[in-house]
């Protein structure tokens, strides 16, 4: 067995029977197309490299054998490679990802000059309706060069997605292979998540006391950032509203952030449009059931022997939610109790489902907390409670999976057509959506 058997799937099978064509140019970021290739891999592809002439003196023939298990194709033959990979037939590829691109690939792309056996992968793509994604690598100065820009709109118009470069010492650098992944995921993704429109409302609420200190509760928020990721992976279109955070957001993930209920309550206010347009919203935040008000400054620790605070009762946001979010588009909640037996936990998920209409909600304990693993159920109005257990990241995609199965409505269709938005700005180059919020520090 090749050793790139040994990891093909471990983090999901998502591009299980899927064939992507990885197209190296010459940048020196083409050392990192190796993990690009094994990230691909690890979600179940079957990858296959394509190598310019320049590349071939920055990573190996050798290297790229390795990371597919496939010889790559350096230069074109009799054999045709570049029609054999990417020409009609039951064969053909399912994606072509140049990554990285160099300023130079993606000119040549955009003015039809075939002359490697990248850019004449390319050519047959687009002339078959092959999808294209181009993750962009070079000096920061040459992705503002005007007619670079200007080729990047071209090929954004005729349906290629540009993946994000990192700008990092003056540098446009190849985005992180995770990222690249997620960007194969997103644009190949298929099933009852594609082209919907998802809100994860996640993380922990603070309430403050004064101007530095707060009470709030116990969450990472890593459930919330495992969703809206697995989400983006299905096709989604995600935004997570995030509380506080102790786990990172991906870039491609869209954030806005909140901290107290009060102010979670006014953007539901204030955003009902989006949320009555989406189609799932799920709401794993850890909310306060109780606040308090705020007094200005800081209170004088020296000062003061003791402190008492009044706590009252922060106001409920799921029957808030429950009143932008109506059939068909679903609501589902998550109720987080403390050493209930199972029978005990779904009775109390049935009662939230109950008092607030919900669709779904998912329950679990609270020894889970701060734990890389998790078990919950997922209870419905109708139908057998469903258990998972396992690595957060693995349930929150099985969770999904459960939960589309039963979405009834059809997805609508991606916006855009499954086309990237136009760059804008000097750093314009983004698969995933912008980012309409800071994110939380």
């Amino acid at each position: 067995m090749h050793p790139s058997r040994a990891i093909h799937g471990r983090h999901s099978l998502l591009l299980a029977g899927r064939r992507i064509i990885v197209g190296v140019s010459g940048s020196i970021a083409a050392v990192e197309s190796i993990r690009v290739i094994r990230e691909l891999i690890r979600h179940g592809a079957d990858v296959r490299a394509v190598v310019s002439p320049e590349a071939t003196r920055i990573v190996s023939e050798e290297a790229l054998a390795f990371a597919t298990g496939h010889p790559p194709v350096v230069r074109l033959t009799g054999n045709v490679e570049h029609v054999t990979l990417l020409g009609p037939g039951e064969d053909r590829a399912d994606l072509l990802l140049i990554a990285p691109a160099t300023a130079n690939t993606i000119s040549k792309i955009a003015h039809g000059i075939d002359d490697t056996a990248v850019t004449s992968c390319a050519s047959v793509a687009l002339g078959g309706g092959v999808p294209l994604l181009i993750a962009p690598a070079m000096h920061a100065h040459m992705g503002q060069n005007p007619a670079v820009r200007e080729n990047l709109e071209r090929l954004v118009s005729w349906g290629v997605g540009i993946v994000a470069s990192d700008a990092a010492e003056g540098e446009e650098k190849l985005a992180s292979p995770e990222t690249i992944a997620a960007a194969v995921l997103h644009r190949l993704a298929r099933g009852p998540w594609k082209g919907r429109k998802v809100l994860v409302i996640g993380g922990a609420s603070r309430e403050s006391i004064d101007d530095v200190r707060s009470i709030t509760n116990e969450s990472s928020g890593a459930t919330a950032v495992q969703l809206a990721t697995q989400a983006y992976y299905r096709g989604a279109e995600v935004e997570l509203w995030a509380g506080s955070l102790q786990v990172p957001v991906p870039s491609f993930v869209a954030v806005r952030a909140w901290r107290g209920v009060a102010e979670l309550r006014s953007r539901v206010s204030e955003y009902s449009g989006g949320l009555e347009a989406a189609d799932v919203v799920l709401v794993p935040a850890a909310l306060s059931d109780f606040t308090i008000e705020p007094r200005r400054g800081k209170i004088p620790s020296r000062e003061t022997d003791g402190l008492r605070l009044e706590l009252r009762p922060a106001p409920k946001i799921l029957p808030e939610l429950r009143s932008h979010v109506s059939a068909p588009h679903r609501l589902v909640g998550f109720k987080l109790e403390s050493g209930l037996e199972p029978r005990a936990l779904e009775a109390s998920a049935r009662r939230l489902l109950e008092e607030h209409r919900l669709d779904w909600v998912v329950a679990n304990d609270a020894k889970v907390l701060a734990q890389s693993q998790t078990r919950l159920a997922l209870v419905s109005p109708s139908g057998p409670v469903q258990w998972f257990s396992g690595e957060k990241t693995e349930v929150a995609g099985r969770l999904l999976d459960a939960i589309g199965s039963s979405l009834s409505a059809p997805a609508r269709e991606a916006r855009r057509g499954g086309r990237t938005s136009p760059p804008s700005g000097p750093r314009h180059r983004r698969t995933g959506p912008r980012r309409p919020g800071r994110r939380p520090a």
